[in-house]
């Protein structure tokens, strides 16, 4: 997987250093991997990424795009702690076939298989995409971009933020967004006639209502506002869509 990077974080405060910061609860380390992401102060995605237990250490499995933004907001934050944050060469495979020695569950659904980091990277030829979309799950960079809210493109559902744990950084808007508001946008499932150009934008009664990311299978990730999301769907090129609603 040449698209993803490995940092490790070592040194005797690196779990504290951590539980401070990340949106998940970094004790899990204990049972595997922490899908986890990094906030602004204001509640906004930075970075996601899974922790991945190294012994003493933790490594950051991120995307390759993200890696030295994220090391360095780390290391920003690091002050005087105890916390050594180095590249490393390990290479991740995945899969969803039977899971080899040394390997992990991926938390965040369990039709995305294992995560195994080593020497060797590379997958077992699934349908990333197609697993993606049936189940809602967003990619870096992909539906998951600046400025959104964690919780409107599914956190709290792949299990990757934590409500128990205490302060993290960005934790107050968070929290307010899922105890005292009603989500009205976010990452939704959709059938798709058709085809659209990857981030089209989707109208109803010819007024944006949100956009349309990956395609698969007659179905796509669609990010909608829900309020306006009503009646016949259309995307940039032609494409129809229809929307269920939320549950």
């Amino acid at each position: 997987m040449s698209d993803r990077h490995i940092l490790r974080l070592s040194g005797s405060e690196t779990r504290d250093f951590l539980q401070g910061l990340v949106t998940n609860d970094v004790r899990r380390l204990d049972q595997g991997l922490v899908y986890a992401a990094l906030l602004t102060p204001q509640g906004k995605y930075l970075a996601d990424f899974f922790l991945v237990p190294e012994g003493d250490a933790v490594l950051f499995d991120v995307a390759e795009t993200l890696a030295a933004p994220l090391a360095k907001r780390l290391a920003m934050y690091r002050l005087r702690a105890d916390v050594q944050i180095e590249d490393t060469d390990l290479k991740l495979r995945r899969g969803t076939g039977e899971k080899p020695d040394g390997a992990f569950d991926d938390p965040r659904h369990p039709a995305l298989g294992w995560r195994l980091y080593g020497v060797q990277d590379g997958d077992d030829g699934s349908d990333w995409d197609a697993i993606r979309v049936a189940h809602c799950i967003p990619e870096t960079g992909v539906e998951l971009t600046p400025d959104s809210y964690i919780l409107e493109v599914g956190f709290e559902r792949l299990n990757g933020v934590d409500f128990r744990k205490g302060c993290y950084v960005g934790q107050e808007v968070t929290a307010r967004m899922k105890h005292k508001t009603e989500l009205r946008k976010g990452l939704q499932r959709v059938e798709i006639d058709g085809t659209a150009p990857l981030g089209a934008t989707i109208t109803a009664n010819d007024k944006p209502v949100g956009q349309v990311f990956t395609q698969a299978n007659g179905a796509a990730i669609a990010y909608l506002r829900y309020d306006r999301a009503k009646g016949p769907l259309e995307a940039e090129g032609g494409a129809r869509l229809v929307w269920q609603g939320t549950d």
